[in-house]
């Protein structure tokens, strides 16, 4: 099963807010849904394991097989993933 966590990034830290297997909720968020929320960034985790993290892009419809991945270095990627877990 996937899990998809969406992280509020500020411009200093990261926050969690939302974590759950409904990919259509998850790729629905946008930055204004949440307070001084500069991005959101997406993490897909799988059997315990990240597979994927990439920048929500505002205004896009995402299918999984349209999004282009990149690398994105996630603020206090450690403790996001205790917190997964």
């Amino acid at each position: 099963m996937k899990i998809y966590v969406i992280l509020s990034f500020d411009g200093e830290t990261l926050e969690n807010v939302y974590v759950g297997p409904d990919e259509e909720k998850a790729f629905a968020f946008k930055p204004a849904d949440f307070e001084n929320c500069d991005a959101l960034f997406v993490e897909i985790w799988e059997d315990g394991e990240k597979t994927d993290d990439f920048r929500l892009e505002e205004g896009e419809e995402l299918e999984e097989d349209d999004v282009q991945y990149e690398d994105v270095d996630l603020v206090n990627e450690e403790d996001n993933e205790e917190e997964v877990k």
